[in-house]
């Protein structure tokens, strides 16, 4: 009898054992599923934080191309050094807000739009 009684609880203990493992595994595949959902809903979102941002003088440089302008011109359109245009767009030195301003003006862009594209 007493062995019969210990066999239960062994097999008692084993079978809780059992259930609380399959428990675990089947609330850690809803866990799972639920976030590779979240996860593929969130692809423009991704998308968008991976497009790489540019500096101000990156961003101020690929305008003064697209205009096809030399450094030379954009310094004395806008009454500045030559040189002051280049360190802006090595990144060296910043605009003055006037000077930004005068930039997005010749490049025909608002100023908004530049620095949208800054990181």
């Amino acid at each position: 009898m007493k062995l019969d009684l210990l066999g239960i609880l062994i097999f008692g203990g084993v079978l809780l054992i059992g259930l609380v493992a399959i428990t675990t595994i089947i609330v850690t595949g809803i866990f799972l599923i639920k976030a590779l959902i979240r996860y593929t809903k969130s692809k423009e979102v991704r998308e968008e934080k991976g497009t790489f941002k540019k500096s101000l003088g990156e961003v101020l440089k690929q305008q003064r191309e697209d205009c096809k302008m030399t450094q030379q011109f954009v310094a004395e359109t806008i009454g500045v050094s030559r040189q002051a245009v280049s360190k802006w767009e090595n990144g060296t030195s910043d605009p003055s807000t006037s000077n930004l301003i005068s930039l997005a003006k010749l490049y025909k862009i608002s100023v908004e739009e530049i620095l949208h594209e800054v990181k």
